[in-house]
């Protein structure tokens, strides 16, 4: 007797090879029915024995397409199942309320790379080549459900043995929505002054010939523009960072092959799975002593960020051969502090300045989305910057509301939107600090509401009154009438890291919230914070002793100042021996003073990130910064190995007083201490400072789980030491893993909080 079964499945099952996952399965079992993605996910209906179809719910949830990523499956029974002969995949369905989540981007897969590496093969040389395993998904969707006529391959007419392909259930390219092959598809084109001078094969062949030349190339890449150039010709490298206006920060390296990276890098297991993982991030790696690249690719740097190629285009144009180079410069096609280009014309005008050719192709980006950075710390993978690979996946959100726009930070800024059991953390916008930026932003914010079918009830943002996403959600939330919630810096930090370690209860922690800037309820400059706190509501319970910021973001980008502040603070001497002394002239010192005793333009603060910074220049390391955390960055690069020694903090009644600290290190500093040794010392006091409270909250609230979070917390010599003595003190340590512990994860706290307190006002 046949009966027959009903199934709705949800999560990332679109574009992933579910429905001829699901077809196999039936043909298999000898079932028969249909099954068709709906705006919703994939919807089954399966008729057969029941022993069959035990063993097709089973497959179906224990066996799925590696690129799924399920998160429910609804069985019901149906007696009377309508009779059929065959198992079909029906059409899709869309229901303009309804939703799925999309898959990101994803590298290309082996299978793919073996046929474009194929003489025989008619994708040979392709540099669009793709699959259901692999390919554009969230850069080229413009609307759900996933179907081509809704992504920008819309305008490319599939060939008839493309077509084919589309259509049978069989092959890997079934209903593959970027299919496309030489004769039907995208095409490279290689640009020179506004003018095309070689296209296909010819275009890549120039592209490689100029790079051998030390030329620059504007690579126009998955989800957007890419400025390349060989690594290791030190002029090229020195005309980018002219060029972009970006002095010091890091470049991101791309090779064709890992074992290329070994001879760079120091490579353990853990970051050579993330490497060739499917996402394709950057990684950042131990740099290993004596190689040959300049050292303009990352200045003052004990790491280098390399990834490997992502795209076929990747992977073509920088092929190994004899006399091409190995290693290239793979940074964002931008001007510094702009967003990344990702529209032609845009690119053109943008980047003409900076490179002296386009590769580009006529495969139309929908949504930018930047490269994804990491670096793996005590054996997990650790996300500094979520996006290509990572975004648009959706993060657990554990509490019953209606859906939420969080706005998140000013600096390293993701939105996150929420659906039922769905948070939807953004791709890496940026640093929202002009016009560019803030429009990217804002078309962000329209295509996730779009593509995801939310439309927000509940507004929230950072209490600072002038961030721009604070600015975008009070405007909006007056104009549609929406309550909106204030949430402080640093309690959406913790609230991020307690949801991301699946904390379901709002039972209180102890909250290590330490970074460089976030706007207290009292108005001043937070940052060296612990908090006993839950989703609700937090308690500061200690922080670092105020002090100073003389001229506000003066002092942000001279951390000499930052030091003399701290000194004079806590009642030092600026005494001439000292680096940070010397870093600044007579008159400036003067200043200096005047602003510091008659609090003229200086808010004060309690940031470890400043202190960091002062810390930095006054051993000597860093005096002026041109990017955010540079000093702390140096600082930590060249730690002694083996230094266990640390300068006590008093514990005072809330504050962290730093004197005692500054008093030793003066005098270590005066002895003749060596750089490392003093850096080394300095990591070693905060961790042991994180230890001291933690004890001293256990011994007043019986707590004993910890959550760090912030930017600070990317050291990852700080926090690797800070979770040896917490695990080896009995305390349960979380961490983040999956979102950025830095402000790029702001966004998903401020929506948990919001979710909880929304709770509280309604009932």
């Amino acid at each position: 007797m046949n009966t027959g079964l009903s199934i709705k499945v949800k999560g990332i099952v679109q574009g992933v090879g579910f429905r001829p996952f699901v077809y196999h399965l039936a043909v298999e079992n000898g079932l028969t029915g249909w099954v068709l993605n709906s705006s919703s996910g994939v919807e089954i209906q399966v008729t057969g024995p029941q022993a069959k179809l035990d063993d097709f719910a089973h497959q179906l949830t224990q066996n799925p397409p590696p690129l799924a990523k399920i998160e429910s499956i609804l069985v019901e029974r149906v007696a009377n199942p309508p009779q059929s002969f065959s198992f079909e995949i029906h059409e899709s369905v869309c229901n303009l309320e309804d939703f799925i989540p999309i898959s990101p981007d994803i590298s290309i897969c082996d299978q793919c790379l073996h046929e474009m590496k194929d003489p025989s093969d008619r994708r040979y040389r392709y540099p669009f080549i793709n699959c259901t395993n692999c390919g554009p998904r969230f850069s080229i969707i413009e609307d759900i459900p996933y179907d081509r006529p809704k992504t920008t391959m819309s305008a490319f007419n599939m060939c008839p043995k493309c077509l084919a392909e589309y259509l049978d259930p069989s092959n890997r390219r079934f209903h593959a929505q970027p299919v496309a092959c030489p004769d039907c598809g995208p095409q490279i084109t290689l640009e020179q002054s506004g003018h095309i001078i070689a296209e296909k094969e010819q275009a890549l062949q120039l592209a490689r010939s100029a790079l051998r030349d030390g030329k620059i190339i504007a690579l126009k890449g998955l989800g957007g523009y890419q400025i390349v150039c060989d690594a290791n010709n030190a002029e090229s490298v020195a005309q980018i960072r002219g060029r972009k206006k970006r002095s010091d920060k890091p470049f991101a390296l791309m090779t064709s092959q890992i074992s290329q990276i070994e001879k760079y890098a120091i490579i353990n297991d853990q970051e050579r799975n993330l490497l060739l993982s499917s996402q394709r991030p950057i990684v950042l790696l131990q740099k290993k002593s004596g190689t040959n690249l300049p050292e303009s690719i990352a200045p003052g740097q004990a790491t280098l960020g390399f990834m490997l190629p992502n795209t076929p285009l990747h992977h073509l144009l920088l092929e190994p051969e004899t006399d091409f180079p190995e290693v290239f410069v793979m940074t964002s096609g931008n001007m510094s502090e702009e967003p990344i280009a990702y529209k032609d014309d845009d690119a053109r005008q943008r980047l003409e300045s900076i490179v002296d050719l386009f590769l580009l192709h006529n495969r139309p980006i929908h949504m930018r989305v930047d490269d994804s950075v990491t670096r793996v710390i005590n054996s997990r993978p650790f996300i500094l910057r979520r996006a290509r690979g990572f975004a648009p996946d959706f993060l657990p959100f554990h509490f019953s509301s209606q859906s939420i726009f969080a706005a998140g930070a000013e600096l390293k800024n993701s939105f996150c939107l929420t659906r039922d059991d769905q948070a939807y953390l953004s791709h890496h916008i940026g640093d929202l600090e002009n016009i560019e930026t803030l429009q990217s932003y804002e078309e962000g914010i329209a295509h996730y509401e779009k593509l995801f079918r939310i439309h927000p009830q509940i507004m929230v943002c950072d209490l600072h009154p002038d961030y721009l996403s604070t600015r975008y959600a009070n405007a909006r939330a007056e104009q549609e009438q929406k309550p909106l919630y204030f949430v402080q810096h640093h309690h959406a930090h913790l609230a991020a890291c307690l949801a991301e370690n699946n904390h379901l209860s709002n039972d209180p922690v102890i909250g290590i919230c330490f970074d460089g800037t976030g706007y207290g309820s009292d108005q001043a400059i937070w940052g060296g914070e612990v908090l006993i706190g839950s989703y609700r509501q937090f308690v500061r319970r200690f922080h670092l002793k105020y002090v100073p910021l003389p001229g506000g973001d003066l002092s942000i980008r001279n951390p000499a100042r930052m030091a003399l502040a701290q000194l004079w603070s806590c009642g030092f001497e600026w005494q001439p021996e000292f680096a940070c002394t010397q870093a600044l002239c007579m008159e400036e010192r003067t200043v200096l003073r005047i602003q510091l005793e008659k609090q003229i333009n200086s808010p004060l603060t309690s940031s470890m990130g400043r202190l960091f910074d002062a810390a930095s220049a006054f051993i000597g390391i860093r005096q002026h910064v041109n990017y955010e955390g540079q000093a702390a960055i140096e600082m930590e690069n060249i730690i002694a190995q083996g230094e266990n020694s640390y300068y006590p903090f008093k514990i005072g009644q809330s504050d962290l007083d730093p004197a005692p600290m500054w008093e030793r290190l003066i005098h270590d500093y005066l002895s003749g201490i060596p750089q490392a040794t003093l850096a080394a010392r300095f990591h070693n006091s905060i961790a042991q400072l994180v230890l001291r409270v933690c004890q001293k909250v256990r011994e007043e609230e019986s707590l004993s789980k910890v959550a760090l979070s912030g930017g600070v917390w990317q050291n990852r010599v700080l926090l690797t030491y800070t979770l040896q003595l917490l695990q080896e003190a009995d305390f349960e340590v979380i961490w983040h893993s999956q979102v950025p512990t830095n402000d790029g994860g702001i966004a998903y706290g401020q929506a948990c909080i919001a979710a909880n307190v929304h709770q509280i006002t309604e009932s």
